[in-house]
């Protein structure tokens, strides 16, 4: 007799109407290969913690920012630790999972991130510019987003948002990863379209900075995206570090390119599996 296959429920909002990318052709296509390897539902962030009964793990992708379910999300994370269902992602991600302290806590602690901070007596410590970029703290895919002018910004920073300079950049590059293995980096080239991506060959000391955040994040498994902006100098500052439900943006990729991404996301999801039988 054949081993069962083990069974996912897999999370995500195929109706988000996110700028620039279509989340749901993307979860498509993953769950239509996935479903070589694994018994698969798919179910939206609101209906999680309901339906958790009756599978072996949960996968998280593209459900959009939590804040727009937050009650919601909030009883799902309740819900699987009672069950002790696991979660892929596991929900002990230190980046963009738990909001956003974290660039907080890496402008403290010195780290190659945008200078940020939330409280308007900590200003001084950005370097001096004539626009500021405010953002929720638990903000994501820009949504509360603003730019601002020097003169607002004091008025603004009530420790409830996050305060940073507005940085001149070549562009921004994400890199991608499936547990601690680095998969493919994209870039825009043009900053002012963010997700017209294309392949990007990251160098040795990229690749280096990615890994940095990542063995950082502490995660055993699953998928992160570092975001990182080029400055004109040349150095790479840590934007976001997505480790809850990073867009993948597989069709930037060729066939080749996401097929081993499919290959890599189940030998994961299969370790994954595997450690918590």
């Amino acid at each position: 007799m054949p081993s069962a296959r083990a069974r996912l429920l897999y999370v995500t909002d195929l109706a988000y109407p996110a700028r620039g990318r279509r989340y749901c052709d993307e979860d498509i296509f993953l769950t239509s290969r996935l479903r070589d390897a694994f018994d698969l539902a798919l179910c939206h962030p609101r209906d999680a913690a309901a339906l958790l009964d009756g599978f072996d793990a949960v996968v998280t992708r593209n459900s959009g920012p939590v804040l727009y379910h937050q009650d919601a999300h909030d009883a799902f994370r309740a819900r699987a630790g009672v069950t002790g269902i696991p979660v892929y992602n596991p929900l002990t991600g230190r980046g963009d999972m738990a909001g956003k302290q974290y660039l907080l806590d890496l402008t403290a602690a010195g780290e190659a991130v945008i200078p940020t901070v939330d409280r308007a007596e900590d200003l001084p410590r950005l370097p001096r510019t004539e626009r500021y970029v405010v953002k929720p703290r638990r903000g994501a895919d820009s949504v509360g987003l603003r730019v601002v002018t020097a003169a607002e910004v004091p008025a603004l920073a009530d420790g409830e948002v996050l305060v940073q300079p507005l940085v001149d950049f070549v562009h921004e590059v994400s890199f991608y990863f499936v547990d601690d293995t680095f998969q493919y980096a994209l870039y825009a080239p043009d900053p002012d379209r963010r997700w017209q991506l294309r392949p990007f060959r990251p160098s040795p000391d990229d690749l280096a900075f990615a890994r940095h955040f990542v063995g950082w994040n502490t995660l055993a498994h699953g998928i992160q995206r570092v975001d990182a902006c080029r400055t004109r100098a040349g150095d790479l500052l840590l934007v976001e570090l997505e480790d809850h439900n990073p867009y993948l943006s597989l069709d930037a990729l060729d066939d080749a390119g996401r097929d081993a991404f499919v290959a890599a996301m189940t030998t994961s999801l299969h370790r994954f599996l595997d450690a918590h039988r």
